[in-house]
């Protein structure tokens, strides 16, 4: 039997509220993730940097000493600000380091970063990044909920991770027991959040320990029978199977549905007004 459970879920911090007022779930790239991400772009911003003071050493017979200072003051801010700033904006928030973890840097309401996003980014690095070895950036973003370091939040922006995993082709019926109960249930209130943590619960549900799979499947059955209703009395696993199973059958007919609506006024839109030439 799935007990009501009395008060409901709140937003995440991964909810993003757009100006429409359309709630986007987001992922932030992790603490491990950004770690591994900002060692691959420091460790080419070094090598850069080592590379063009090998060429200055090697034109070093031919200058004096004032202009090597210069040189070397200019190849520093090249490697270290310069170059992550170009490289952040004409790859729209992508590095080579985001790139192999599938991330990239947005602005916290979710649009693209711009040139002051990453100046702020690059100038605080020279910083967190470089002058104290990472250790302030490694410290602010393990305190952080989004994984953000000191520049991320001057310039109020973060690390949204875009890879999605493949989805499992597998897919679980309505159970036998809930035929009746399917044709009168009303799942349409599942937050998509939710929807898709109990699919992923199903998908390795068999990977787990008994004991861990039925902690947490009366966990999920207690978190969605809020939008639920009416509630079946089935065990918390057969719950969830058919309230994921009802949820993307009804799914597939609306976006069946709107495919027909569709398709029966494409005539209508691609043809010319009357009279019109055909040029």
């Amino acid at each position: 039997m799935i007990a009501m459970a009395s008060p409901a879920p709140q937003a995440s911090v991964d909810e993003l509220i757009t100006g429409e007022a359309v709630a986007l779930s987001v992922r932030p790239a992790g603490f491990l993730q950004r770690s591994l991400s900002g060692l691959i772009d420091i460790a080419v911003s070094v090598a850069v940097l080592l590379t063009l003071f090998a060429l200055l050493a090697a034109a070093a017979p031919v200058l004096d000493e004032a202009a090597l200072q210069a040189f070397a003051i200019v190849i520093v801010v090249v490697s270290l600000v310069l170059l992550p700033i170009a490289v952040e904006v004409l790859s729209h928030g992508r590095s080579l380091g985001r790139l192999a973890i599938g991330a990239r840097i947005v602005r916290d309401d979710g649009g693209a970063a711009g040139l002051r996003h990453a100046f702020i980014r690059a100038l605080t690095g020279t910083v967190e990044l470089y002058l104290t070895v990472g250790g302030l950036a490694v410290l602010v973003a393990i305190l952080h909920p989004r994984s953000k370091r000191l520049g991320d939040i001057l310039a109020g922006t973060y690390a949204q991770y875009e890879r999605m995993p493949r989805l499992s082709p597998a897919l679980i019926p309505v159970p036998p027991q809930l035929a009746g109960w399917a044709a009168v249930a009303d799942v349409a209130a599942l937050p998509d959040a939710l929807a898709r943590r109990i699919s992923g619960h199903l998908a390795h549900a068999a990977r787990l320990s008994p004991e861990a799979r039925a902690g947490l499947g009366e966990e999920l059955a207690r978190e969605a029978s809020v939008y639920v209703s009416p509630l079946p009395n089935v065990d918390a696993a057969t719950f969830l199977a058919g309230v994921s199973a009802l949820r993307r059958e009804r799914e597939l007919r609306a976006l069946d549905a709107e495919a027909r609506r569709l398709a029966a006024l494409t005539p209508a839109l691609s043809r010319r007004p009357h009279a019109f030439p055909d040029r």
